[in-house]
């Protein structure tokens, strides 16, 4: 297995980005501000980069809390060792979101989630991502006992998709740490 120290791609701005690129990093910069790392790296391809927003409206659209989703997120992060993804969903469950720092922490070393149902998706995501869509009936089983709806199984496997591309993304290139999230990617 080969691993990319070296990043053969670099963060953009909107006067390097390609044209296509231009235009949402220009939206991104309007709704949030900045243009995180990620986002000015997946600019050096226009595809990727609205593939990954047309993904990531849809994943923020669905059924799953705020909370929930930064769980789902991390933990897969977490099992694809995605160091950027890792240290940024982190930070927004401690920071934004308020969550218990032990939640996080338990999601980056693998061990049981301290809530009942946050450690159920969790273990699911591990599953799912570990098994490469393969999960027992007996994961699955416990997810819906802990208060999920089946059809919310499906949707997780959006969340994957999502930080599969930005993990792969980083594991291909890896992408610098803004400072806003470089507490939690030590």
């Amino acid at each position: 297995m080969s691993t990319a120290t070296t990043p053969h791609f670099m963060p953009l701005t909107t006067s390097t980005a390609p044209d296509s690129s231009k235009l949402i990093l220009v939206e991104i910069t309007k709704a949030n501000g900045s243009i995180s790392n990620l986002m000015a790296t997946l600019a050096n391809s226009p595809a990727a980069l609205e593939g990954y927003r047309a993904l990531e409206t849809v994943w923020e659209n669905g059924s799953f809390a705020p909370r929930e989703r930064q769980l789902i997120l991390l933990t897969a992060s977490a099992e694809n060792r995605g160091s950027y993804c890792t240290a940024v969903h982190s930070t927004i469950l401690e920071t934004a979101l308020r969550t218990p720092a032990e939640i996080a922490f338990a999601i980056r070393q693998n061990i049981p989630v301290p809530d009942t149902k946050f450690n159920a998706v969790v273990t699911l995501i591990k599953e799912l991502v570990r098994g490469r869509g393969y999960a027992r009936q007996k994961t699955i089983q416990n997810f819906i006992a802990a208060g999920y709806r089946k059809e919310q199984v499906m949707e997780l496997l959006v969340g994957i998709a999502l930080k599969t591309i930005s993990n792969y993304l980083d594991h291909l290139s890896p992408v610098p740490v803004d400072e806003a999230f470089a507490a939690e990617s030590k």
